[in-house]
């Protein structure tokens, strides 16, 4: 089994910063996508960031230029810097992880944290 734990939410006041980070352990052969989706109330989750395992990064239209994803795949951890954090930001934030765990190591399964709640006040 893996278990992903975030850390980093809290409260801030909009124009702020936080920094969400997300470790990995368990049964873990290697590490494919990892990546930060976002649930705010009443809405569906959304995809935040996404790196790959050689660091390719992509992000949501809503957040490019404030937020940057990184990855320390000797730790097998993901963090999210996010600056000029705005209310529509707040949400609970989660990380999701596709891990190759074997005994097959062509499959990776997808793990998810439990989630750390990121509120931005106006």
């Amino acid at each position: 089994q893996v278990q992903l734990v975030e850390s980093g939410g809290g409260l801030v006041q909009a124009g702020g910063s936080l920094r969400l980070s997300c470790a990995a352990s368990g049964s873990i052969f290697s590490i494919n996508a990892m990546a930060w989706y976002r649930q705010a109330p009443g809405k569906q989750r959304e995809l935040v960031a996404v790196i790959t395992s050689g660091g390719v990064t992509t992000y949501a239209y809503s957040v490019k230029g404030r937020f940057t994803i990184s990855r320390d795949n000797f730790k097998n951890t993901v963090s999210l810097q996010m600056n000029n954090l705005k209310p529509e930001d707040t949400a609970v934030y989660y990380c999701n992880a596709a891990v190759v765990d074997g005994p097959d190591i062509f499959i990776a399964h997808d793990y998810w944290g439990q989630g750390t709640q990121v509120t931005v006040s106006s």
